[in-house]
C-alpha cells in the first residue's frame, strides 16, 4: 500500500483533522499555504454559503424547482475544487456540489442561468437545476440518478489511463450512492485496473431521510475500500485544510499512475434533502443545532482570526460584496430571458430528422 507523503491514516475508524474545532493547527507538517490562499479558502467557502441561501431564496420565490441544499458540505468542497487541476482532472460531480462548482472557475452568472433556465444557460434549460457541467472545465453533467455517474467516472479514468496524459478523474457523491449498485461496480472495475481516480464520498449522514447506519453495517465508507484493493481515508469534512491537503496528494498520485483512491468527509446537510423534504420529520432540531456549533466556516473564522486574518468588520464586508456579485448575476440571467421551448430539438441529431422537423412546426405554430 503506498502512503500519502502527509502520513494520513489509512483505514481509520475516526475522522482525521488538522485543525481543532477551536481553530488550532494540529498537524505534525508545515503549514506551507501563503495567507492569500487562506483568505482565498474562506472567502470561497462564505461565497458557497451564501450561494446556497441564494438559491433557497430563489425557490420561495418560485424562480427554481429545485435545488440540492449544500450549507455544511462548504470546506469539503472547496478543499476539491482546490487541488483539481481544472482543464487537465476530468470531474464527476453529484447534484449538490453548489460550493465546489463556484470555486471550479465556472462563471457565476451561468450557474445562475442554469438554476433559472434562462438563454445564458450552456445546457440550454435541458436540464434540472442543480445539475451543472462544464465543457471546457471537462466537468460531466450531474446526475439525477444516483450513483449512475459512477460507472462513467470509472470508465474516463481507464481511458485517461491508456492516453497516458497525466491526467486525474474525481468523482464526489453523498454516502446514499454507496448503496446503489453502479457504485462498487464503478469502483470495482477502476481498482481491479488501477485508474487515475478518486472517489469522494460527502458523507452527511443521511440519504433524504434514511439515516447512515440502515444503509449500511459498517463503520465507516472509507473501510470498504479494502475490497476494492485501494487506500481509504476517512476525513474531517469541516476541516477545509485537512481535505485540501488529502485530496492534493491524492490527485498528485493519480496524475503519476499510482492508482485511485477512497475518501470519505464526514459533513453535515443544514438544510433539507431539498425544498420537497420536511427534515424535521426525521432529525431533531437539537441535533441540527449541535453541528452548527461544529459550522465549517465558524472554524475557519477562529483559524484565521489567530493569525490576524479574519475579523468580524471584514467578514462584513465580504458578505455585502458578494450579496451584490449574486444580485448582479441573477439580473444578468434573466435580462436575457427564458430558454425557448424550441432549442429542445437542437443537439440531438447533426440533421435534424423529418418527424424532429415536423414536431417543432407543429410547437412554433402553436
Amino acid at each position: 500500500m503506498i502512503k500519502d507523503k502527509y502520513n494520513f491514516e489509512v483505514f481509520s475508524k475516526k475522522p482525521i483533522k488538522l485543525m481543532s474545532d477551536s481553530g488550532e493547527w494540529l498537524a505534525d507538517f508545515e503549514l506551507d499555504l501563503s495567507d492569500k490562499q487562506l483568505k482565498e479558502f474562506y472567502y470561497d467557502m462564505l461565497f458557497g454559503r451564501l450561494l446556497d441561501e441564494r438559491f433557497g431564496q430563489l425557490h420561495r420565490l418560485g424562480k427554481v424547482s429545485f435545488y440540492a441544499p449544500s450549507s455544511g458540505h462548504e470546506a469539503a468542497q472547496i478543499a476539491i475544487a482546490k487541488a483539481i487541476d481544472w482543464g487537465n482532472d476530468w470531474v464527476f460531480p453529484y447534484y449538490r456540489d453548489n460550493a465546489l462548482l463556484y470555486s471550479s472557475g465556472v462563471p457565476i452568472k451561468d450557474i445562475m442561468a442554469q438554476m433559472l433556465g434562462t438563454r445564458l444557460d450552456p445546457a440550454k434549460a435541458r436540464q434540472m437545476p442543480s445539475h451543472p457541467s462544464s465543457k471546457k472545465l471537462n466537468m460531466f453533467t450531474a446526475a439525477s440518478g444516483i450513483a449512475s455517474h459512477i460507472p462513467a467516472a470509472a470508465g474516463a479514468a481507464i481511458a485517461a489511463k491508456i492516453r497516458n496524459k497525466g491526467e486525474a478523474v474525481i468523482t464526489t457523491s453523498g454516502e446514499g450512492a454507496t448503496s446503489e449498485g453502479d457504485y462498487h461496480a464503478g469502483i470495482n472495475f477502476a481498482g481491479a485496473q488501477g485508474a487515475p481516480i478518486v472517489f469522494i464520498v460527502q458523507n452527511n449522514g443521511l440519504a433524504i431521510s434514511v439515516p447512515y447506519h440502515k444503509q449500511s453495517a459498517a463503520e465507516n465508507t472509507s473501510l470498504k475500500a479494502h475490497a476494492y484493493g485501494m487506500p481509504g481515508y476517512y476525513l474531517d469534512g469541516m476541516d477545509i485544510l485537512a481535505c485540501y491537503y488529502l485530496m492534493k496528494d491524492l490527485l498528485e498520485r493519480a496524475r503519476a499512475g499510482l492508482g485511485p483512491a477512497l475518501v470519505e468527509m464526514k459533513v453535515y446537510r443544514y438544510g433539507p434533502h431539498s425544498p420537497a423534504d420536511d427534515d424535521m420529520r426525521y432529525r431533531s432540531k437539537e441535533e441540527v443545532d449541535a453541528w452548527r456549533k461544529k459550522d465549517p466556516l465558524l472554524r475557519m473564522q477562529k483559524f484565521l482570526a489567530k493569525r490576524k486574518l479574519w475579523t468580524k468588520k471584514q467578514d462584513i464586508k465580504m458578505r455585502e460584496e458578494i450579496e451584490l456579485i449574486l444580485d448582479k448575476a441573477i439580473n444578468e440571467a434573466e435580462a436575457e430571458g427564458f430558454a425557448p421551448l424550441e432549442w429542445m430539438f437542437d443537439d440531438v441529431f447533426k440533421d435534424k430528422p423529418a418527424h424532429l422537423l415536423e414536431q417543432q412546426k407543429m410547437l412554433l405554430e402553436d
